[in-house]
């Protein structure tokens, strides 16, 4: 008798067990759930690439100024040396008459039997 009752208690629950293991289970796979747990793990991963994005930033500006210091980048500038000037000069001194004809026209001449228009830049992207 006390066997009998014994495996018919282990046997509900048993059962009572495998069926809140099965809902469970049953619940997670639902749509909205896992459209939760999908957004959930994006979060997630968005905070982490941020968070690598952070250090390779600051791992980034620290080799700049190793650098910077190593070659003397970062270093003040000497006040007796006085600053370099720098210019350039540029003077067009070749006008001929060909380049003359190619100023008074409207398009190149190798754009006139071609389909897209000079002033239209976005005909490829």
């Amino acid at each position: 008798m006390f066997r009998r009752t014994f495996w018919f208690t282990a046997g509900a629950a048993a059962g009572v067990w495998a069926t809140t293991k099965v809902n469970r289970k049953l619940k997670q796979l639902t749509p909205e759930s896992l459209a939760a747990q999908a957004a959930n793990k994006a979060v997630e991963a968005g905070h982490k690439l941020k968070d690598f994005a952070l250090d390779v930033r600051d791992n980034m500006a620290e080799r700049e100024a190793e650098l910077g210091d190593a070659l003397g980048i970062n270093e003040a500038p000497d006040p007796e040396l006085a600053p370099q000037s720098r210019f350039a000069v540029i003077q067009n001194t070749f006008a001929t008459k060909q380049t003359k004809q190619i100023k008074q026209m409207k398009q190149p001449k190798y754009l006139e039997n071609t389909r897209y228009s000079i002033n239209n830049r976005n005909e490829d992207h």
